[in-house]
């Protein structure tokens, strides 16, 4: 079913009137471009934490991707005016001491968003070349995006009386237009990579093969909630770093099943509140009777 087309104004109107390897695995790696008509598989990026050294200049470049405030220091969360962040999270360094470790946060772009099954106007569209994309036209600021989401990435203009939701699009049109994403050709250090996903996921094991001491053993990406199309690799467990431990089922799945069980559940406990119902007045009846028997003799 094809979700209504309601726009925004309309709504409103409507509701107010109601390492060496690693060197050597990276140069083989070749620069690609985007093409717009290349949509038989999605694109993604590789984000290799253990090349980030917090330069900040992914989030820059977002942000004048995106036209949205320059201020002096980057964002550390996602919010309304940075669609990317840089977060540094404490661990502990191979000498046992304490490190604090960069890391990108932005939309992770789902295989199987969560945010789109939720958005009953279809301001949000998963594009099949990977992107999730928001159109802002649509949006009647429900915010059932932002508790779908996994990864809490959907934003809101908490100081707009009729805000919107803000998001990391991918830099879908640079896509179109032949470009990787801002934040990627920005990367001054290669921790970022954009490239189709399956040849990602290659190159990312690749690196973890080849250096099992610098990596952990786990592609953050590859089928968490179903899979994103943004992939990481670390030197540490992701859930040391925040990173939200989830199964490989689609969130869209979960909510589908129960949303299909919500009728059943519904009609049972309708069935036992009348069940309990009937008992109660029988029991009031019994009482009652006994009552008037004790009462005549």
């Amino acid at each position: 079913m094809t979700a209504p087309n309601t726009s925004r104004r309309t709504f409103l109107k409507g509701l107010g009137a109601g390492a060496l390897t690693l060197v050597a695995v990276s140069a083989q790696i070749t620069p690609v471009q985007a093409s717009a008509g290349d949509t038989d598989e999605p694109w993604g990026v590789l984000i290799d934490l253990t090349r980030c050294t917090g330069c900040e200049s992914c989030v820059l470049a977002c942000k004048q991707a995106n036209d949205r405030p320059q201020p002096k220091v980057a964002a550390d969360r996602l919010s309304s005016e940075a669609y990317c962040a840089l977060e540094l999270q404490p661990v502990i360094a191979a000498d046992g001491g304490l490190a604090q470790q960069a890391i990108k946060r932005q939309c992770m772009h789902c295989l199987h968003p969560a945010c789109v099954s939720a958005c009953t106007v279809a301001a949000l569209r998963k594009r099949p070349d990977g992107p999730v994309v928001y159109d802002a036209s649509k949006c009647i600021g429900c915010r059932y995006c932002q508790y779908a989401c996994p990864f809490g990435v959907p934003t809101y203009e908490w100081n707009n009386a009729l805000g919107l939701i803000h998001k990391c699009d991918m830099c879908a049109d640079r896509i179109d237009a032949g470009e990787p994403p801002a934040c990627a050709a920005a990367c001054p250090n290669g921790a970022l990579r954009f490239g189709k996903r399956s040849a990602l996921l290659a190159q990312a094991h690749a690196q973890i093969q080849t250096n099992p001491g610098r990596y952990v053993d786990h592609v953050f990406g590859e089928f968490e909630a179903g899979g994103t199309s943004m992939l990481y690799l670390s030197a540490v467990p992701f859930a040391q770093l925040g990173f939200p431990v989830l199964g490989d089922t689609p969130v869209p799945e979960h909510a589908e099943s129960i949303m299909q069980s919500t009728p059943i559940i519904a009609l049972g406990m309708a069935a036992l509140a009348t069940s309990l119902h009937l008992i109660t007045r029988r029991h009031h009846e019994l009482v009652a009777a006994n009552a008037a028997a004790r009462s005549d003799a």
